[in-house]
C-alpha cells in the first residue's frame, strides 16, 4: 500500500508520518472490515515489508492501535484484531488515559509552581535545552523521549520527592500517551507551544503561571484524547 498522503482536489496536502500513515492504514482496515476481529496481523517484518517503513516505524503503529483497544499482542503468538470499535479509555500499559487524566493535575500543576520558586540556573538551561531541542526534533519517538524527559525534569526542580517519584512511576505510561496522541491527534506542535508556556513561566520564577501553563497543557492533552476516544469529553456513554 503507498503511504502517500490521501487528497481530493481543492483540499491542502496533509503530511504525516510514517507512523501514521501505517496507523490510519491498519485503523482504516479494522474498522471497515478488511481486518476482521479475531484476524492475526501480519508480522512486524511482513508489515515494514508491505508498507515500505522500518521495523520501529510498525512498532509504533501497532502501540497505538492497542492503545485505542483495536489490537493486542499475545507472547509467543503475535498480534490480534480485538475489536472494530476504539475503546471509551486508552490502554498505556500499567495505567489508563483516564488514571492519568486524574491523576496529573494533582501532582504536575503544583509541581510546576514548586518549580518556579526553587528552580537554579542550572535547572532552568536544562529545561530550556530541552525545550529547544523539543522544537528542532523531527523524529517522533525522540520527541517522545524529550517530552517525558521535559515533565519528569519538572517534577524533580520542585524539590518534592513525592511527585517525583510518581512521575518515574508513570512515564512509561506518559510515554505512551505522548507516542498515541502524536500519532493519531498531531500534538506535537501544539505541545511546544504549551511547554514552552510552561518553561517561560518556570524561568521567570512565576508559580503562578507556571501552574496555570501545566494545568492549561494538561486540559489540551484531555481534550485531545476526547478526539479519539469513543468516550471522550463531551460524549456520553451508551
Amino acid at each position: 500500500m503507498n503511504l502517500s498522503d490521501s487528497r481530493t482536489a481543492g483540499q491542502p496536502i496533509v503530511r504525516v508520518s510514517a507512523a501514521e500513515a501505517v496507523f490510519s492504514a491498519l485503523r482504516r482496515g479494522i474498522e471497515e472490515g478488511q481486518l476482521p476481529v479475531g484476524e492475526k496481523l501480519p508480522s512486524e517484518a511482513a508489515l515494514a515489508q508491505r508498507y515500505d517503513v522500518s521495523r520501529s516505524v510498525v512498532r509504533e503503529a501497532l502501540r497505538s492501535c492497542a492503545a485505542l483497544g483495536l489490537t493486542e499482542s499475545r507472547t509467543g503468538k503475535g498480534t490480534y484484531v480485538v475489536s472494530a470499535r476504539v475503546a471509551k479509555d486508552l490502554a498505556l500499559g500499567t495505567y489508563s488515559a483516564r488514571d492519568l487524566h486524574e491523576a496529573r493535575p494533582h501532582i504536575e500543576v503544583p509541581a510546576a509552581g514548586l518549580a518556579a520558586r526553587r528552580r537554579t540556573e542550572e535547572d532552568v538551561q536544562l529545561l530550556r535545552d530541552v525545550v529547544g531541542a523539543m522544537v528542532a526534533e523531527d523524529d517522533p519517538q525522540a520527541w517522545v523521549e524529550l517530552d517525558t524527559s521535559f515533565h519528569a525534569a519538572i517534577a524533580r526542580i520542585s524539590g518534592n520527592r513525592v511527585f517525583e517519584n510518581v512521575i518515574a512511576d508513570i512515564r512509561e505510561a506518559l510515554t505512551h500517551q505522548s507516542e498515541t496522541l502524536n500519532v493519531v491527534a498531531d500534538r506535537q506542535p501544539r505541545s511546544d507551544e504549551e511547554h514552552l508556556r510552561i518553561f517561560r513561566a518556570i524561568e521567570q520564577g512565576d508559580p503562578g503561571e507556571a501552574e496555570a501553563a501545566m494545568r492549561d497543557h494538561l486540559a489540551a492533552v484531555h481534550d485531545a484524547l476526547g478526539t479519539i476516544t469513543a468516550d471522550g469529553p463531551g460524549r456520553s456513554s451508551p
